[in-house]
């Protein structure tokens, strides 16, 4: 093992992006890597000379500890720009973030975490999109994709990209994170089901409404951040006059916790979907999940999962009473946990580690 004495150094940067809070997908995946990478950082020094370097909002310096070099983030950043130091590697986290690559950066990676719009956008808002992922992507030498759907899709869309390593995402276990049941919380342990997303249209929350509307004596509980999205949810099923279904919005992580440790199957109909960090969370506690078969779903959730293959509210209502009535739910319970450990971030991490070293090294 090298030494700093010997070892030239070896400096990596993570680009965050325009981060405002933590609690979806993207800025989840960029926080549970950046702790990995945080937490090994001083021991990499030591031993092998790594600088790790995190460009983010000015508000989120110093979360992750004091053995990184913190840079602020700004708008200059999306003009040519030069780093303090040069850069053997610098990594995008995000495929939607519009800063490029500082001009002394030998290595540029950029992780694509879906290609949804070539899914959801016609016509002219499909080209701009194309056109702005087109002149970003192209400013990286290598991509790394989330899920093998996600490269299979670079490779059909965007056949002039750079090539692409899979990746899986690690999942946080929250089964062994502190609990706190939600304040006033009415629903019985055990008895509703849960989803939980951020409830834009490609969630096809919905559907789930719907459902609840053919089943009235099931409590559904929807769970993500406050938006205009759940307020339009919200008004949906006082339209229908539903008493079954309710809401919690902007939940923090250790009454996520509860409420996956206390529902009864965790439901997830998305259309659209990278890789799907929330399945793999139930999956955490041994529970039943229902998703959808669209997109990364199947590759991700594997045989753990009970699949939808339409969204009729009384075919939907039916495989989720499948799922839950299973007479093997203990066999079922326990897989299901195996299959979720299959995602951990310092699997990824690693990965994610001598993904840098052998394209830091090229020349």
């Amino acid at each position: 093992m090298t030494t700093p004495s010997t070892a030239k150094p070896f400096h990596v940067a993570l680009q965050f992006g325009h981060i405002k809070h933590f609690n979806e997908g993207l800025a989840e995946f960029s926080r549970q890597l950046a702790l990995q990478f945080a937490g090994q950082a001083a021991e990499l020094k030591a031993t092998q000379n790594w600088h790790f370097h995190f460009i983010l909002p000015k508000q989120w310096h110093g979360m992750f500890g004091h053995d990184v070099t913190y840079h602020e983030l700004t708008d200059a950043m999306r003009l040519r720009h030069r780093f303090p130091v040069d850069l053997d590697v610098w990594h995008g986290l995000h495929q939607h973030m519009r800063y490029r690559p500082p001009t002394n950066s030998r290595r540029k990676l950029i992780t694509v975490h879906d290609l949804n719009h070539v899914y959801a956008k016609k016509g002219l808002s499909l080209w701009w999109q194309n056109l702005r992922l087109t002149r970003h992507l192209r400013r990286a030498d290598h991509l790394v994709a989330i899920s093998q759907f996600v490269a299979d899709d670079i490779r059909r869309c965007l056949p002039w990209a750079p090539p692409a390593t899979v990746i899986h995402n690690g999942v946080a276990d929250l089964s062994q994170a502190p609990r706190e049941k939600p304040p006033g919380f009415a629903l019985n342990e055990g008895d509703y089901l849960l989803h939980i997303s951020r409830m834009s249209p490609s969630k096809n929350v919905g559907a789930l409404i719907e459902m609840a509307a053919v089943w009235p004596e099931q409590a559904l509980l929807l769970v993500g951040p406050q938006s205009e999205e759940v307020d339009k949810h919200r008004a949906h099923v006082a339209r229908l006059g539903l008493r079954n279904v309710h809401f919690l919005t902007d939940v923090p992580e250790a009454q996520k916790a509860w409420l996956l440790a206390n529902c009864k199957a965790f439901l997830f109909p998305s259309l659209l979907e990278g890789f799907g960090l929330p399945p793999i969370e139930a999956m955490y506690f041994g529970k039943p999940i229902i998703v959808s078969e669209r997109t990364s779903l199947p590759e991700v959730c594997g045989p753990a999962g009970e699949y939808w293959r339409n969204f009729h509210p009384i075919e939907m209502r039916d495989k989720v009473l499948q799922k839950i009535d299973n007479k093997e739910a203990e066999s079922i319970s326990q897989s299901t946990i195996t299959h979720a450990q299959k995602y951990r971030w310092d699997t990824s991490a690693v990965k994610y580690k001598n993904t840098y070293k052998s394209k830091g090294q090229k020349s």
